[in-house]
């Protein structure tokens, strides 16, 4: 059975010159445990896409169609229905943890801010300790607790960002070109830390990017956009070491000719 199913949607952006449709009759599933990649280039429309989910986009965005989550339509919630859900079931991880992080507060006084948004059953030390044993498993040590951002380095940052998203243990993780701005050894690093998380975390992930490789390596399942639309979804060795639209196969192309 489908976590998450993906009907019929469009989305348009209202602007003085019309309306632009930057999603077009978009339909998928994915699986409990996948772990999916979108793949396409900038302006595809895949960022637009999953940030529909937890209805993140901008004000003069309509959206139509359904999002279902375990059977329920996401996209019919209130504001105040879909907090229940949003961050605390499905979460996203942000390409810019830079400018996700407040530069004045220590990042255990924001991590234990967003923690108490959804729960506050938690006693101060245990909350502490919850939040140090998150840093720790992405990998960081627990003196993070008490540093500000400004101290981190951008790899670290990220970290705090995945470890923020994980704080209420959700169901699917979304990850929003969140490794691109990273050099080639720290985003490795990462990746590979995502995979490991997955798996103990039992997460759905779904990962947004426009470089292929990201998706070969660490994804079981691909959906390749292009001007809005799904032109070709699978798993992940059948859509790429056979694909079937020539768009996917100029992709591919344009991939190895830069390796």
């Amino acid at each position: 059975m489908a976590i998450l199913e993906i009907k019929d949607v469009n989305i348009r952006y209202s602007t003085s010159d019309g309306d632009v449709y930057a999603v077009k009759n978009a339909n998928l599933k994915i699986e409990e445990q996948d772990a999916i990649g979108i793949v396409g280039e900038s302006g595809s429309g895949k960022s637009t896409l999953a940030m529909s989910i937890l209805k993140l986009l901008p004000g003069n965005a309509t959206v139509d169609g359904e999002v279902l989550y375990e059977g329920q339509n996401l996209l019919a919630l209130s504001e105040e229905e879909l907090n229940k859900i949003r961050w605390d079931q499905i979460s996203v991880v942000f390409q810019k943890s830079m400018s996700a992080l407040s530069p004045v507060h220590k990042i255990g006084e924001q991590m234990e801010d967003v923690y108490k948004v959804h729960d506050t059953s938690k006693s101060k030390v245990e909350l502490k300790a919850h939040i140090e044993n998150l840093l720790k498993t992405v990998g960081l040590p627990e003196r993070i607790y008490g540093m500000y951002a400004h101290e981190l380095s951008g790899g670290m940052m990220q970290r705090v960002s995945i470890a923020l998203s994980l704080i209420n243990n959700p169901k699917i993780l979304i990850f929003d070109e969140a490794t691109t701005a990273l050099d080639v050894v720290v985003q490795e690093q990462i990746l590979n830390e995502i995979m490991d998380l997955q798996e103990k975390f039992k997460l759905t992930r779904i990962m947004i990017t426009h470089d292929i490789s990201v998706v070969a390596s660490t994804c079981n399942k691909v959906v390749v956009m292009y001007n809005g639309e799904i032109l070709e979804a699978g798993n992940v060795d059948d859509v790429l070491l056979n694909p079937q639209h020539e768009y996917t196969k100029k992709l591919l192309n344009s991939y190895l000719n830069i390796v």
